[in-house]
């Protein structure tokens, strides 16, 4: 999901790749690969996809809200079997004809078309904030899962996200939350241990901050809501993050959790 985002390509700086927002539009509901003005969101995205992997190694996976369909295929890079829905059909159908190894299908998070018990891991990364009724999906995700399975989800951090506000800035979330609420909405839908962690700038990211009116964020949002040129220094600069510039710290260690941009929970069924 990317935060803010231009309309769609015709907003692409020229020295971007539009080919691929051909083949799935960007709206700002989603991120998608392979475009540099994207590629800050997309990078902050695919971080938490590359460091949780390992948790899926042999294992049976859902994507629950599986958007381009990119995670879902790193996934399946390790994982025994991976299975990804989304309720969108364009995505549905861009994710089955490019990623072949993923079994997609369309169907509602809310009515999860699995058996109880039948997946080892479920993911769900940046689409819990985007759900009308949050404690329905999560307590799917706990249908679905065999005992002990893993929930493996990120979103926001509200406090950092939507700051000051009691309702989201961006127009496709319904609900953000902060860390305990995320771990109570967690807990009450059935599962057991909860670990937190956060994710936040890393050192080159800390200094591309600094570059630019001390936030990077910032710089794209302002541009993107005023329909503004990109300096070619953002420019150069968003185009260069990779997902080693970003930091997952547990909660409880050196950063404080409300600090985090976004939030990564890892729970275990009850």
């Amino acid at each position: 999901m990317s935060a803010f985002a231009p309309d769609g390509p015709d907003r692409i700086p020229a020295d971007s790749s539009a080919e691929a927002a051909a083949v799935l539009t960007l709206t700002g509901e989603r991120t998608i690969p392979d475009l540099d003005i994207e590629n800050y969101w997309f990078r902050r995205h695919e971080v938490v996809y590359e460091r949780l992997a390992p948790r899926c190694a042999g294992r049976e996976v859902l994507e629950a809200g599986c958007g381009e369909g990119y995670g879902a295929d790193l996934i399946a890079g390790v994982a025994q079997r991976v299975i990804a829905v989304d309720y969108d059909e364009s995505a549905v159908a861009h994710v089955r004809a490019r990623y072949p190894r993923v079994e997609v299908m369309r169907a509602n998070l809310a009515e999860l078309p699995l058996p109880d018990a039948s997946v080892d891991v479920v993911v769900n990364f940046q689409v819990i904030e985007h759900l009308w009724d949050q404690g329905q999906f999560v307590r799917e995700c706990a249908r679905v899962l065999r005992p002990g399975g893993l929930l493996m989800m990120s979103t926001p951090n509200r406090i950092t996200f939507s700051p000051g506000r009691d309702t989201p800035i961006n127009p496709f979330h319904t609900r953000e939350l902060n860390a305990d609420e995320l771990t109570e909405l967690l807990v009450d839908g059935g599962f057991g241990e909860v670990a937190m962690s956060g994710l936040f700038h890393g050192s080159r990211l800390q200094e591309m901050d600094a570059r630019h009116g001390g936030s990077i964020i910032d710089a794209q949002i302002e541009r993107a809501v005023a329909d503004a040129p990109w300096p070619p220094e953002l420019v150069a600069d968003v185009a260069a993050v990779t997902t080693a510039d970003f930091d997952l710290v547990r909660a409880g260690g050196e950063r404080h959790i409300d600090d985090s941009l976004d939030l990564v929970a890892i729970a275990v069924r009850a």
